[in-house]
């Protein structure tokens, strides 16, 4: 069975950094789509960022040059670094598999699975 559990979110001031973290079991992570996802209250969801087999990555406008997507196959893990925080990334986060595995720009529209999600705070 598919589980994904985040970790990592937390409160932080506009311009500091934070690393959430996705430990993925039930399957192999190698040959899938995975991603990030976020939702603020009262706001629609929002594909962060997709990383897909082949290797491609695709981001939001929105956080383009601040947050990158990387996994760790081995581990069976998924990672989203985020820099250069701003209080508009205040949000839940949620590690996801795609509903489809590549081009991520696809997957980056269509997850299939998540976990419970993460809070991340920005404070101005």
């Amino acid at each position: 069975q598919l589980q994904l559990v985040e970790s990592g979110g937390g409160s932080v001031q506009a311009g500091g950094s934070l690393t959430l973290s996705c430990v993925v079991s039930g399957i192999t992570m190698l040959t899938r789509c995975m991603g990030w996802f976020r939702q603020a209250p009262g706001k629609e969801r929002e594909g962060v960022a997709a990383s897909s087999f082949p290797p491609n990555t695709t981001y939001a406008d929105s956080v383009k040059g601040r947050f990158t997507i990387f996994r760790d196959n081995d581990k069976n893990t998924l990672y989203l670094q985020m820099s250069s925080l701003k209080p508009e990334d205040t949000a839940m986060y949620y590690c996801a598999r795609g509903r489809v595995n590549w081009p991520s720009d696809r997957c980056l529209r269509d997850f299939a699975d998540w976990g419970q999600g993460t809070q991340v705070t920005v404070s101005s």
